[in-house]
C-alpha cells in the first residue's frame, strides 16, 4: 500500500544523510520496507489478490537489489540498516 507523506518525510529524515537526501539506498530500503509491511499486513486479510502479491514480490526483489548494492560497498552499512528496520538476512 501507499504511505504517507508524513511518514515518508520522517523515513528520510530518520535514514538519509542530509534533509532533503532522499536517494540514498538506506533511504530506498527503509521506505521499500514500509511499503512491504504495508502490504503484508493487506495480504493477510485478502489471500487471493494476486495483483497485489506481484507487487508485493517485486518490492521485495527491489529491495533485495538495493541490499546486495549495500552489502558489497560497505559491510558495516549493511548490517546496521537490516538491524535498525529488522529485515532478516
Amino acid at each position: 500500500m501507499t504511505i504517507s507523506k508524513e511518514r515518508k518525510s520522517e523515513l528520510i529524515k530518520e535514514h538519509g544523510h542530509t534533509g532533503g537526501d532522499t536517494g540514498s539506498p538506506e533511504v530506498q530500503i527503509s521506505i521499500l520496507t514500509e511499503r512491504i509491511n504495508g502490504l503484508t499486513e493487506h495480504m493477510r486479510t485478502h489471500r487471493k489478490d494476486y495483483a497485489s502479491r506481484r507487487g508485493l514480490l517485486g518490492l521485495v526483489s527491489r529491495r533485495r537489489r538495493l541490499l546486495d548494492y549495500v552489502r558489497g560497498e560497505d559491510p558495516q552499512r549493511y548490517l546496521d540498516i537490516i538491524g535498525k528496520l529488522g529485515i532478516r538476512k
